[in-house]
């Protein structure tokens, strides 16, 4: 079974050779938490003769002084690589690995079990091709069982090995063996899209099934692990989809050169084929392949590669090279699955951005249609998703990118979602189709133009933004100004927060999700204003600053100008005629910013208030001043 090989004494060419031509397969190992994923990859490790004797002595010695084996060889160490890992005896970290036989080569990621770190999983298992969920058979199926198996599943892992481990510790019982199978494939069927399920028995600590057959188990007369690593069939899909190719840079050394490069993500292509470029339908003739190695006639899927082309086309980063007869679609309104990976919920109606290949766009997530219960799958309903939850929503973006689904292309459907203020990778999304209303409505253009409105009011308008917390002075001081703007002939409306929840807000509470909505309203209702050509006076807590940030990129830079009231809490507590804080300190009133609601106070306002040493008349000639200039 071993790589090991006589040829390497003899002929290290021909070794190397045969070596090269064996094909490649990439698994996954997951499930719970102790249910021997790392020791089973030390225990094929070790079996396949992948370790050198340094190595081998040094695995012995770290077995005694942190191993979980008494005095036998802890498997699970040669995988666990960081001292977080060891000292806790958890896996935290994707730890990749590579090993071969005889007859193929292997990649396999051991991915974490703990349910803190089940974002660490979902990354191992984007690019398998099988899945080994691993079950202790004293535990049997459990939730985080179902969590990695219906991950894999959504991710497009068509083939799933269950090893039903620690046999040893039920006396190799193949009741227990039964039930735990029976079990999971009752929970298959209606929650996974696979093609395969192969169930084996085993004991990674033991070595039963991994290698050798077991004598433990004389009922079991099927493969071991390592036999249905070499047998299984994987097909390339990705050669036999249409070409496609995110451009990752625009390769033009000098005036006689311009390539588009990139990695071709699926297909191929040939020299004088007609290809689209997307967003946008240009189309052109390949010119030339280009590669470091000389040009070619032919490049496939995994290549790397600079596509010359025939006509002088606009072309740029992000966009997606296609065979022109079999196009991907455009849209900026998608249907997703989300994989939720941060501490803190998604927030429906938050602007988050996606990248997508080379493709990146401001995105904003829809309400969410429903959340999955990977225990029942049922489809509940749902405002958030908190860490390590999956649902399907809505999604928009700032303008269209090129997609195909993920079912039918994994990297042109597959995307990650980041937040703008943290830049941390917080969620990943599966597209499943483009909304209709993506295709069906389009920007009418209009005769009479902002600038035209402004001009006509003899003004320039502005969004003029008061944030911070209740009582702080907002509302007081937007009524002075505006006040003062129309002795001045300005024109102005003014948006304030407690009359806006009496109309088009009024269905809004004041949990994370609402008070995120309810700016997006009003952001979207203040640049209307704008366009008109007033002169937009929003008085508004907006405890975020994400959606502060979402309201100022909604317009010009010049056009949006942020006042900070900034009041201190108990200076504000001391206003409180109507007895909020009061009530909000004994628990009266939920979700109560300052209280139990955070406020994140703007890093750099256009204008920061003092109200403790500035009354709201010298505040409104401050604005006015500032606005003047």
């Amino acid at each position: 079974m071993s790589h090991v090989s006589k040829l390497i004494a003899t002929d290290i060419e021909s070794y190397l050779k045969s070596h090269e031509e064996k094909s490649l397969l990439r698994f996954i190992t997951c499930g719970s938490v102790d249910d021997g994923k790392s020791t089973l990859i030390g225990r094929m490790l070790y079996e396949s003769h992948m370790l050198f004797d340094d190595q081998l002595s040094s695995l012995k010695a770290d077995s005694k002084k942190m191993g979980t084996q008494g005095e036998k060889i802890d498997f699970a160490l040669l995988v666990d690589g960081l001292a977080a890992e060891r000292e806790q005896g958890i896996t935290i970290d994707v730890a990749y690995r590579f090993f071969s036989t005889d007859k193929r080569k292997y990649i396999v990621a051991d991915t974490p079990g703990h349910e803190e770190y089940t974002r660490n999983m979902a990354t191992g298992a984007s690019t398998a091709d099988v899945a080994i969920i691993l079950v202790d058979a004293e535990q049997g199926i459990l939730t985080q069982t179902r969590r990695h198996s219906f991950i894999v599943s959504m991710v497009g892992v068509k083939h799933v090995l269950l090893a039903i481990n620690k046999l040893d510790l039920v006396n190799y019982s193949e009741d227990v063996y039964d039930k735990i199978v029976s079990e999971y494939q009752d929970f298959a069927k209606n929650a996974l899209n696979v093609e395969s399920i192969t169930s084996i028995p085993i004991s990674a600590l033991i070595g039963d099934n991994v290698v050798e057959k077991s004598q433990n188990t004389p009922w079991y007369k099927g493969q071991t692990i390592i036999e249905y690593l070499e047998k299984i069939e994987i097909l390339n899909k990705k050669i036999n989809q249409s070409f496609r190719m995110p451009v990752q840079w625009v390769n033009r050394p000098n005036s006689n050169f311009r390539g588009f490069s990139g990695l071709i993500s699926s297909g191929e292509i040939n020299s004088g084929d007609k290809v689209r470029i997307l967003p946008g339908g240009q189309t052109s003739l390949i010119k030339n392949i280009v590669t470091f190695d000389g040009d070619l006639a032919n490049a496939k899927a995994g290549q790397s590669v600079t596509i010359m082309l025939e006509d002088e086309i606009d072309v740029s980063r992000g966009d997606i090279i296609t065979i022109s007869e079999d196009p991907c679609g455009e849209a900026d309104q998608f249907q997703a699955h989300i994989l939720w990976m941060n501490d803190d919920a998604m927030i429906p109606g938050r602007q988050y951005l996606l990248k997508s290949n080379s493709q990146s766009a401001i995105l904003t997530l829809g309400r969410l249609k429903h959340r999955i219960d990977v225990n029942t799958l049922d489809h509940l309903p749902a405002k958030t998703l908190a860490l390590n939850e999956i649902g399907v929503c809505n999604i928009s973006l700032d303008k269209r990118i090129a997609f195909d689904s993920y079912d039918k292309n994994q990297t042109m459907g597959g995307f990650i979602i980041i937040d703008r203020l943290s830049n941390n990778t917080v969620g990943m999304g599966l597209i499943d189709f483009a909304l209709r209303r993506s295709e069906n409505i389009h920007w009418q253009k209009m005769d009479v133009s902002k600038e035209s409105r402004a001009k006509q009011k003899l003004q320039i308008p502005k969004i003029i933004w008061f944030t911070g917390l209740s009582g702080s002075g907002k509302s007081s001081i937007a009524n002075i100004l505006e006040k003062k703007l129309q002795s001045l002939g300005k024109h102005t409306i003014t948006l304030d927060g407690d009359n806006i929840r009496h109309g088009i807000n009024r269905d809004l509470g004041f949990t994370d999700a609402d008070r995120v909505e309810n700016i997006r309203r009003v952001g979207e209702v203040a640049k209307l204003m704008l366009d008109s050509g007033l002169i937009c006076i929003a008085s508004f807590i907006s405890p975020f600053e994400s959606e502060r940030k979402m309201v100022r990129s909604l317009v010009a830079e010049n056009e949006f100008i942020e006042v900070f009231v900034d009041t201190p809490l108990s200076v504000c507590e001391q206003r409180d005629v109507k007895g909020l804080y009061a009530k909000a300190r004994t628990g009266e009133i939920p979700n109560f910013t300052g209280i139990s609601s955070p406020f994140e106070q703007p890093s750099n306002p256009e204008i920061r208030i003092d109200t403790t040493n500035t009354s709201a008349e010298e505040a409104a000639d401050q604005i006015i001043e500032f606005i003047s200039k």
